[in-house]
């Protein structure tokens, strides 16, 4: 117990006064994070790890089978994928993230575009 206290506040003192401006986390890093993991709901869950979008749920319906699914997100504009953040609809939770944290995140989801049309031209 005693160990964990002293982590604890050997942690906080690092973060609370230390200039650990981009040396404690990368900007790519925090936008990475936010991504799989944003107030709780996973974006990667509904829009996929690289947000070319997916199915959400399956069901069957009168014999039919319907599907719901997320819109691929990494070929937007940047003001519309704010849009979709700060706007609620449908299913899309609200986030509640700030400009920076939106800005992180497109960052994120263009480079991680990027890295799949380089791989794919490669092949």
């Amino acid at each position: 117990m005693k160990m964990a206290v002293k982590f604890a506040l050997t942690a906080l003192f690092c973060l609370c006064y230390l200039d650990a401006d981009d040396t404690f986390l990368t900007r790519y890093e925090y936008a990475k994070m936010l991504y799989k993991n944003p107030r709780g709901i996973s974006c990667a869950k509904c829009h996929g790890p690289k947000g070319e979008g997916g199915v959400i749920s399956r069901y069957i319906t009168d014999g039919k089978l319907h599907e719901i699914t997320a819109p691929p997100i990494v070929d937007l504009p940047l003001a519309r994928f704010q849009n979709a953040l700060k706007r609620r609809s449908g299913l899309m939770p609200e986030y509640f993230l700030t400009e920076m944290e939106m800005a992180y995140l497109y960052y994120y989801l263009s480079d991680q575009n990027r890295k799949s049309e380089k791989k794919r031209r490669v092949q």
